[in-house]
């Protein structure tokens, strides 16, 4: 793990950056020094007096494109011996935290974030990966970019307590556990017993039993063919093997929905 990540920023608007980065967790790890975020405006690298970056498509439609001449010349000015080019794309891959661990790991991370209709295609050629937050489109590549940076600014070793990224969500392959607080009791609902029970081993198993029953009911993906293959198959399967306890009020929620399902799937 590099001593500083360094992060570049190829925008159109360069102001966006650090921007929120600069608060709460990525704030504290770019005071810390664990990494550095630097824009630069595209625009620098523009053709002619106006500075273009885009123009028409050949075929004909709608918008423009980004020109792949300042794209280059950008590159060729920022990415250095060891930058890893990165370009926010909705055609791109979806963006995982194993992702943001490979590159928490690596030295140098460049962003060229699109605008328009998108890039020239012969653009995709110059970088190293194309990133997707999702099957959505946004106005640019910039706040894609911004989440990227996030969540990897909070991977950097003293951004955050170790423990806390052990933990959470996905890194084990399951959404995270249910959390609770004081009170105890809050409008009528009550923390589960065994949290307050002291019982180290029973809450490890709980914790595990609610990320497989949360998993399974809202990100099902996650766990589909896991079974026997790898460590995440070896927890499916050990969990599987005992019916996670579904607390009463929401499997009648559930039964309920199976049977409208049904129903609307019935004939006449």
């Amino acid at each position: 793990m590099p001593d500083v990540l360094r992060i570049d920023v190829i925008s159109l608007f360069p102001g966006l950056f650090p921007g929120p980065l600069t608060e709460s967790i990525p704030g504290r790890a770019l005071d810390r020094g664990l990494a550095e975020v630097r824009s630069h405006d595209l625009r620098t690298w523009g053709l002619g007096h106006h500075r273009s970056v885009d123009d028409y498509t050949y075929g004909g439609g709608a918008g423009m494109v980004m020109r792949p001449e300042p794209a280059a010349a950008a590159l060729d000015a920022v990415r250095g011996d060891d930058g890893f080019v990165i370009l926010p794309d909705p055609g791109g891959e979806v963006f995982t935290q194993g992702r943001a661990h490979d590159l928490a790991a690596r030295p140098h991370l460049v962003f060229l974030c699109p605008r328009y209709e998108g890039v020239d295609d012969r653009i995709r050629r110059m970088v190293d990966l194309e990133l997707s937050l999702g099957d959505y489109v946004l106005s640019g590549g910039e706040l894609a970019a911004l989440v990227v940076i996030d969540t990897v600014l909070r991977l950097l070793p003293g951004a955050i307590d170790a423990q806390s990224t052990e933990e959470e969500s996905f890194t084990a392959g399951l959404l995270e556990y249910p959390q609770f607080t004081r009170p105890p009791e809050f409008r009528g609902e009550r923390v589960p017993d065994v949290l307050l029970s002291g019982d180290h081993a029973a809450v490890s198993r709980w914790r595990r039993e609610r990320a497989l029953e949360r998993t399974r009911r809202n990100r099902p993906d996650l766990v589909e063919g896991t079974t026997g293959r790898g460590a995440r198959g070896a927890q499916w399967t050990e969990l599987s093997a005992e019916e996670p306890e579904v607390n009463p009020a929401r499997r009648r929620r559930h039964d309920r929905a199976d049977d409208a399902e049904r129903w609307d799937g019935a004939e006449g």
